[in-house]
């Protein structure tokens, strides 16, 4: 009986802010590589983010945190993870989700909230590391998976994997090749901590 327990499938809530390519690939890769998880929530924070779309289309729930509706940035935490909770989610994966997680969170769900960064951490925190990295003019830049902390891209890293920059490259090959890692990098390492049977610890 514990067996049947332990291979339950984990419940995932994917947060995002923005178009959520990642959130389709981590979902992409969930059907395609019968993966024992399944996204049942997506979080945001902009009413009209067209990841809310992507999250249709698989008939996921998308609960809109308007985080200017709420007194503090705890109460609106606070009112995540009630939903969260309500949805009985046993990990949190943020895929472009452009807010600092604090320790509301992080209490509620330790060592569960996992991240993916566009470059190699610790070089090139922050919102802006794709375009970072590029006016630095560095040889090789790359994405990171990481679980996260209260600080700014300074979590355990998980898996990282570099990418090229060419001096020919625009700021949007760079970009293109940066996405394409993401979308093969957070899927495997999702897999990998499922077999680990991190969410579920």
């Amino acid at each position: 009986m514990a067996s049947q327990v332990e291979k339950r499938p984990v419940r995932l809530a994917v947060f995002a802010s923005g178009t959520g390519t990642n959130f389709s690939a981590l979902q992409q890769a969930i059907v395609d590589r019968n993966l024992p998880a399944e996204i049942v929530l997506l979080v945001v924070d902009h009413q009209d983010a067209p990841v809310i779309d992507r999250a249709a289309k698989w008939n996921i729930p998308v609960f809109k945190v308007r985080y200017p509706g709420f007194e503090s940035k705890t109460a609106a935490e606070e009112a995540i993870v009630a939903e969260l909770k309500a949805y009985q989610v046993d990990g949190i994966l943020l895929a472009g989700f452009l807010r600092i997680i604090t320790d509301t969170l992080l209490d509620a769900f330790p060592q569960k909230i996992v991240n993916l960064h566009p470059a190699l951490l610790p070089k090139f925190p922050g919102r802006h590391s794709i375009e970072d990295a590029y006016e630095a003019g560095v040889s090789q830049t790359g994405v990171t998976v990481h679980f996260i902390d209260n600080g700014i891209d300074t979590g355990p890293a998980i898996a990282q994997e570099a990418v090229a920059r060419y001096p020919e490259d625009s700021l949007a090959d760079l970009e293109e090749r940066i996405h394409a890692v993401e979308h093969q990098l957070y899927p495997a390492v999702l897999a990998d901590l499922l077999e680990k049977g991190v969410f579920l610890q």
